[in-house]
This record gives C-alpha cells, structure tokens and sequence, in this order.
C-alpha cells in the first residue's frame, strides 16, 4: 500500500468513525431529534455528492436505485435513531459486524465455502454480538441494540446492491437524492417530535456533507489502491476508532464487556477474511 493510499483510507474511516460520534453527539448534547437528523443528514449528503459529482473531469449525472435509496435510507434512519441510547463505539461495533457478518453470510448461501478457520471466525463473530446483547449491567439497550442491527443489515444489502455499478459516486449522489422523499415522509410522520437548535443541525450538516459525502468520495479513490481483502479488513479498525472518540470526546466509558466483544468480533472477521483467501 502507497503513501497515498494509507492517507486516504485513514481518513476515510476517520470520516466513517465520525459519523457515529456526530450522531451521538448531536442527539445526546442537542435538541434535534433523530428524524430531523437522518433528514439534514441525507440532504446534506445529497448535496455534497452532487457537488463533487460536477467537479469532477468526468462529469455524470446522478443515477441509482429505488431499491437503494430505500436501503440507504432504512440504514439512515435506524442508525440515528439506534443513537438515542447506544454509545458511540457499542453502536459501530454492532453496526460494523452486522455489515460484516451479513456479507459474509450472504456469501455462504450463494454456495461460497468456508473453510475450518473461516468458519470458526464466522461463529466468533455472531457468538461475540450475541453476548454484547446478552442482559446485563453494561449491555446496551435491546431496543437500539436491534435497530443499529437492522442499520448494519441495510448497509450491507446496500453495498450488494451496489457491486459492479459503473460509476459510484454517481450511483450513489443518486441514492441519495432518492433517499430524501423517504426521509421528508418521516419527518412528517413525526412532526410532533420535531425539535431543532443550530448545534444539532450543524452536527446533522457535518455528519452528512463531511463524513458522509467527502468521506464515500475518498473511500471511492482509496479503493483503487487497495485489494478486496485489504478493503474488508481495514474497516474492522472503524469501531475501535468510534470507541476511543467515544471516551475521548463524549466521556463515554470503556467497559471491559465491550473490549472482550469487540476482540470476538473484529477478531472473528479478520479471522474470515484471512483464512478466506487459503480456502
């Protein structure tokens, strides 16, 4: 891997950390409330790629899927909401380890084969999450728990709807814009809940332009360099980075529970996507 390359990746999984801890930010210290959040953030999403879109040498139109935007959006909108009550590395490890898992699991039932090892780090995994849901003193709320879930599982049909586009970046300012109808027929919908302050919005903008936007366009560049192992992998370092963020920036604790798990599952995945390129 280049100097380039490293740059770029670092900062894009600093980008996708820094969702999770713009989104916890703003519905933990500020007023907006989660529909109003996925809304602005999807907008100013939306914008951003659009934007970058037009910069480019190689302009496109934005393209994508209704069946995307859905999915895009079901992700969106469990996240913020999920971020009601989990903090923010619980949340990214549960995120990031559904996504993983999923796809992996995805794998499986289109005839992939595991082999032994693979195998074991697939049930690590699974059996790691399973233990963060267990009750307990430090288990996160089941509620949040089961949406951020349901985030990380729209994520993955997401990006499997996604493989092979021709363009992503303009697949995915596509996405976007599709994406918003859903979120204006939720704010709607919870429109007696609507609540705003310029902190949350500002938090709501960054989330979305920033860490979402500029951060899928670097992701987008720092792929070229990068194989689909290496790809895989290094995203595993997302819920570490949201963790330390978290008691870092938020005051979050660090409980002994969640490093056990996050051991299991980034542990369990690694071990897959290891083992999978022997098997």
């Amino acid at each position: 891997m280049n100097a380039r390359t490293l740059s770029l990746t670092s900062l894009a999984m600093l980008a996708f950390a820094g969702n999770s801890l713009l989104c916890r930010l703003a519905l933990k210290h500020t007023a907006i409330d989660a529909a109003s959040f996925t809304g602005l953030r999807l907008l100013a999403g939306a914008l951003m790629l659009s934007l970058l879109l037009q910069l480019r040498r190689s302009r496109g139109r934005p393209h994508g899927s209704w069946s995307g935007a859905a999915a895009l959006f079901t992700y969106a909108a469990a996240f913020s909401f999920a971020y009601l009550q989990l903090d923010a590395g619980v949340g990214a490890l549960l995120l990031f380890g559904a996504v993983q898992s999923s796809m992996l699991l995805y794998g499986v039932m289109r005839g992939e084969r595991l082999g032994r090892w693979a195998t074991l780090g697939l049930l690590l995994a699974l059996g790691g999450l399973l233990v963060l849901l267990l009750p307990g003193a430090s288990a996160p709320p089941l509620g949040s728990a089961l949406l951020m879930l349901l985030a990380g599982l729209a994520w993955a049909l997401y990006s499997l709807l996604g493989r092979g586009v021709a363009d992503p970046l303009a697949a995915t300012a596509g996405n976007f814009l599709r994406a918003i109808p859903f979120a204006v027929l939720l704010c709607l919908a919870l429109v007696t809940r609507r609540d705003w302050d310029l902190p949350g919005v500002t938090y709501a903008l960054l989330s979305g332009a920033l860490a979402s936007g500029v951060g899928y366009a670097i992701w987008y560049t720092a792929l070229r360099g990068l194989g689909a192992l290496q790809a895989s992998t290094v995203q595993l370092s997302v819920p570490i980075l949201a963790a330390l963020g978290g008691s870092l920036l938020l005051g979050e604790t660090l409980t002994l529970r969640l490093l056990l798990v996050s051991i299991a599952v980034l542990g369990g995945i690694a071990l897959v996507l290891g083992s999978r390129t022997r098997t």
